[in-house]
């Protein structure tokens, strides 16, 4: 590539890396205050574990409207462009954020308040459902073919800053005041400055261009008239096969980055910053191994990378509860368990996995398609994960088991679709026909 293509790419990837590390952050903030804040200030119970509960249900909301902003800003970025949908919904899940630190309590407003924080985490999750699509199909049709796997894992990298950002904020925050001072306004805090990230990622995205291969279809005047019905008839299969292969990534994040900080400090009692602590470490680790694993799906193949990864994620689940259950006295220990099978053998997964799903759509309904595959999985994926780790927790008298069986069940069905994909190998580039051209 050329050096003006160089500096272009470099900024497209500074721009998809912040947004989505902002989008991130304000999304995952929600899950790690859900069940150390939300469920005793918004969720008032007599058993603690019914309060944990609703929390956490407010927290599957947002996974339960990504779909809708996938399908919303999909269909308008597959319409109109990436760059500006990149824009709109940076905005839409900032704001809602930052209202989230000034929702009053449920002493304060009683039904209101649980009410205010639901519409709140709606918004958000239609901001991330047109976010994540649009920020790693910028770096995806800027990179040159050979390298889509490396380029398409970069802005991947923004979940785990993002996550390291909220719970390196939350801990602060939790280290430094009282528990009654961060159950009262400390935590509101770590939402408050989500405007203060927002105005940056800004600035930065209103440089960039749009893609040139989306640039190409709007010059044919070839873009889909609804890509959602589009994406539905020309790809079902692909559809299908995509959202299996999601699952051990949504079941597997939100047990380690999500359920492990209540499962830490609940059940097996460490302190709360220490729990916090190594969700962290992890973060930071799966920021190097996300591209090396985005990479290597470059040189061996995205599917195989993805297929084994997906396997050895799940299964690397049995000995980290173990340890995690029997050496809580020993933080280092605990640490160890969380980041190894976090910080790099998820990597495996997260890293491949945005160039895999856009290889399953051509250019006219990627958007929409990727955001709709990666997004409604999420729902059974990722969103109700926490809900089922506390019940099965609950079932299983304290005891882990059943949580690590429904982890390696996940990893062995996406295994499975993964392993479909790689049969297909459906992924041809249609060519470009203008509107007018076309039969009907």
């Amino acid at each position: 590539m050329s050096n003006p293509d160089n500096r272009a790419i470099r900024k497209v990837v500074a721009a998809s890396l912040i947004g989505a590390t902002i989008e991130w952050y304000d999304f995952f903030l929600y899950g790690l205050v859900a069940g150390l804040v939300f469920n005793k200030m918004y969720f008032p119970s007599h058993d603690p574990l019914v309060g944990t509960m609703l929390a956490y249900a407010t927290f599957a909301v947002g996974f339960i409207a990504r779909p809708f902003g996938g399908v919303i800003f999909g269909h308008f970025g597959d319409r109109i462009g990436r760059k500006s949908m990149l824009i709109f919904t940076l905005v839409l899940m900032g704001i809602a954020t930052f209202l989230i630190a000034f929702i009053p309590t449920y002493d304060s407003i009683g039904i209101w308040a649980p009410i205010l924080l639901l519409l709140c985490r709606v918004v958000q999750g239609l901001g991330l459902g047109g976010e994540w699509g649009g920020a790693v199909l910028m770096t995806y049709e800027y990179a040159p073919k050979n390298k889509r796997g490396l380029y398409a894992s970069l802005p991947q990298i923004g979940l785990s800053i993002g996550l390291c950002l909220s719970a390196g904020v939350v801990a602060l925050l939790s280290g430094t005041l009282t528990n009654e001072a961060f159950l009262d306004w400390g935590w509101r805090i770590a939402f408050g400055l989500s405007a203060l990230l927002v105005f940056v990622g800004l600035y930065i995205r209103l440089t960039i261009q749009e893609t040139p291969e989306f640039a190409k279809i709007k010059e044919a005047n070839a873009a889909s008239q609804i890509p959602f019905f589009d994406m539905m008839k020309r790809y079902p299969g692909n559809i299908l096969k995509g959202m299996g292969a999601r699952y051990i990534d949504g079941v597997f994040f939100n047990i380690f980055a999500v359920f492990s900080i209540n499962y830490l400090t609940q059940t097996v009692h460490i302190n709360r910053t220490e729990a916090l602590t190594g969700v962290m470490a992890s973060a930071v680790v799966m920021c190097f191994f996300i591209p090396y694993f985005g990479a290597l799906s470059d040189r061996v193949g995205r599917t195989r990378t993805y297929f084994w990864g997906s396997l050895i994620t799940a299964f690397s689940a049995l000995p980290a509860f173990w340890l995690m259950a029997n050496y809580s006295e020993h933080v280092m220990v605990v640490w160890l368990s969380i980041i190894i099978p976090f910080g790099i053998f998820y990597a495996a997964i997260y890293g491949p996995e945005a160039a895999l799903f856009c290889e399953l759509f051509d250019t006219k309904v990627r958007y929409t398609g990727i955001s709709f595959v990666y997004q409604f999985s999420g729902i059974f994926a990722s969103g109700i994960t926490p809900l089922i780790a506390t019940a099965l927790l609950k079932m299983n008298g304290g005891q882990p088991w059943l949580i690590v069986a429904y982890t390696i069940f996940a990893g062995v069905v996406s295994a499975f679709s993964v392993w479909l994909i790689g049969r297909s190998a459906s992924h041809a580039e249609p060519q470009i026909v203008p509107a007018g051209a076309r039969g009907r």
